[in-house]
């Protein structure tokens, strides 16, 4: 059986729609209806929250306001440091040892769901979170027709940094004129091509899939022709087209920082984790936006992120799982996600705070959320997936140097990816 979520791409005018009709919620107003059925026998209730280090003040500050708005309680809410990246192997290591409430990043939602950990959200709080959050984010945090999980931020993804003393507003908006500015210039443009998060945002900008399978593989149909008419070997022509350009800069994943601060670029697609050393690098004339249409098969063909979200979990093994559900959605609600994007600069999922001036005054956070709502796809994969796209990426990141067949190339990496994992 494969997995219901699906991936999910938005146009920008759902979440403006979307928006009307929120606008009577109130951050604070937000419990959880299962938590009214908590105990209130006057014991101390005793929860643990596990958070990164870098969110360990936040969270403070918001146990402090949760304890506030429920005085007639007493808490002992302990704050545990485990990075997000890492939540979903530390609770799976003893889940009845884990924290009874924690912060996890959405791609490791199947594992925490296949093994029983996550505590699913009660309808009266599903509603008001289908209402109130970002739908991308509601579909990521959904499994089999079930919410796990409570939308935090939807600020992961890429976008396109640039430099407009190099690059103008107008010519920002394909990667031709920006490849041809930038050599103009003496500069580059660069992105990561050997990773399928990167290189799987042409093919889905190009209407391309992938599937989660619970056998371990990934389906994928790039070799074929996508529901727009686009074929998949028109795309991966399009990005050797792109690397072979001299203006072009492949980076190696996780080496973006270091080519930023080297001073050769004008513009770069990357997330919100660079913003400041592009800020630094581009001076006055820092600019993002959305990401740029490519050439493939004679047209220009948009690109689309690969979205990612920071959820939070209840664990299902909670000695108090009410007030676990009730903290949970505390700390997801509209207030508590601006005091994040005011402490922690991270892009807020409640539709109402990212049409915040706030928001919209910070020029990054506001470029991916708005390449989430304009074009955003919740990546569905499994590891077959990652370890094969990489190399093709790499082998397209060179400019196909032996000059392969590209059909035969994607074949083998729908064959590749569709393999049973062991």
């Amino acid at each position: 059986m494969k997995k219901k979520l699906a991936a999910l791409t938005l146009c920008a005018a759902m979440a403006v729609t979307a928006l009307a009709g929120c606008g009577s919620s109130s951050g604070t107003s937000r419990s959880s209806g299962s938590a009214k059925k908590a105990s209130g026998s006057g014991e101390t209730v005793a929860l643990k929250l596990w958070a990164s280090e870098e969110d360990q003040d936040l969270m403070k500050d918001l146990t402090d306001k949760f304890k506030a708005a429920n005085p007639d309680t007493k808490f002992d809410i302990t704050i545990g440091k485990v990075s997000e990246a890492d939540t979903k192997d530390t609770v799976l290591k003893d889940p009845t040892a884990a924290a009874d409430v924690f912060s996890f990043a959405s791609d490791q939602i199947y594992d925490l769901v296949d093994a029983g950990v996550l505590q699913p959200v009660q309808d009266e709080d599903k509603a008001t979170i289908e209402k109130e959050e970002v739908e991308s984010s509601v579909t990521a945090a959904t499994v089999d027709d079930t919410l796990y999980a409570y939308p935090a931020t939807a600020d992961n993804g890429y976008f396109l940094y640039y430099d407009k003393n190099v690059i103008s507003d107008d010519d920002a908006k394909t990667w031709d004129t920006i490849l041809a500015d930038s050599q103009k210039a003496g500069k580059k443009a660069g992105m990561v091509l050997n990773s399928g998060y990167f290189v799987a945002g042409f093919f889905y900008g190009a209407d391309f899939t992938t599937v989660r399978n619970d056998d371990g593989s990934t389906t994928l149909d790039w070799n074929s022709t996508s529901s727009s008419g686009v074929k998949g070997v028109d795309v991966a022509q399009g990005i050797v087209d792109i690397a072979k350009n001299p203006a072009f800069m492949s980076i190696k994943d996780g080496d973006t920082a270091n080519q930023i601060a080297s001073g050769k670029l004008a513009a770069i697609i990357s997330g919100t984790w660079d913003s400041q050393a592009v800020q630094k690098a581009f001076g006055d004339g820092y600019a993002a936006t959305t990401l740029p249409t490519y050439t493939a098969g004679g047209k220009q063909v948009d690109m689309a992120s690969s979205s990612g979200f920071k959820f939070w979990g209840v664990n299902k093994n909670s000695k108090n799982v009410g007030w676990a559900m009730k903290l949970a959605m505390f700390l997801s609600n509209k207030d508590s996600q601006m005091e994040r994007f005011t402490q922690r600069a991270a892009g807020p999922a409640n539709k109402e705070d990212m049409e915040s001036d706030a928001v919209k005054k910070d020029i990054a956070i506001s470029a991916i959320l708005e390449q989430n709502s304009k074009k955003g796809v919740v990546q569905t994969v499994t590891q077959t997936f990652w370890d094969n796209t990489k190399t093709f990426g790499e082998t397209l990141a060179q400019g196909n140097p032996k000059n392969e067949d590209l059909q035969t190339l994607l074949d083998n990496l729908v064959k590749a990816c569709a393999q049973k994992s062991e």
